[in-house]
């Protein structure tokens, strides 16, 4: 179910930021539990960023260390992958999505809360930045059924043929956004 604050902003715990990942971030110590997850942030984040093909962002918590990240990017696909309801009226071609690429949350922060914060910062994210570069739809690919279950609670849906590809169309983003 998504957090009430998505609507506006989203507040995180006192002494708790959201900031650009940089170098000096120590990006080998945050654990989330699964190691694609945490690779990506130690080895792969802060270079793929560096050649603009997607952006991070980390949860810096009190102790300056990293709770949470997530990353973003854009990606077109194949109007065919989409659901008849999500295309409807729109161009027989490849169209614009917002891909939530990563996310990840230390494991000793799981569990309290933080985590349905980070994804409705990722979410506003995906929002503003749309108001730009505008999407049909968020998508995200899922490691397993319980990160599955997570984002599911959060209305996104299975795209048809993708079982761990799920979509958050943009009537449902915008919804979240205007507080619906």
């Amino acid at each position: 179910m998504p957090d009430p604050d998505v609507a506006g902003t989203v507040r995180f715990p006192t002494g708790y930021r959201i900031e650009r990942l940089r170098s000096d971030h120590p990006r080998r110590a945050c654990c989330s539990g699964q190691s694609r997850v945490d690779d990506w942030l130690a080895t792969a984040a802060l270079h793929n960023q560096d050649k603009h093909l997607s952006a991070t962002k980390v949860l810096i918590g009190e102790d300056d260390s990293i709770t949470g990240f997530y990353t973003l990017a854009t990606a077109q696909v194949d109007f065919t992958d989409l659901p008849p309801d999500l295309i409807r009226r729109l161009p027989r071609r490849h169209l614009p999505v917002a891909v939530l690429a990563w996310f990840g949350l230390d494991e000793h922060h799981q569990g309290q809360g933080i985590g349905c914060r980070l994804l409705a910062q990722a979410l506003r994210d995906c929002y503003d930045a749309s108001q730009t570069f505008p999407v049909v739809a968020v998508i995200l690919d899922c490691i397993d059924d319980t990160v599955k279950a997570f984002y599911q609670r959060w209305d996104f849906r299975e795209l048809p043929g993708h079982g761990q590809r799920l979509y958050l169309s943009w009537m449902q983003l915008e919804a979240m956004m205007a507080g619906a």
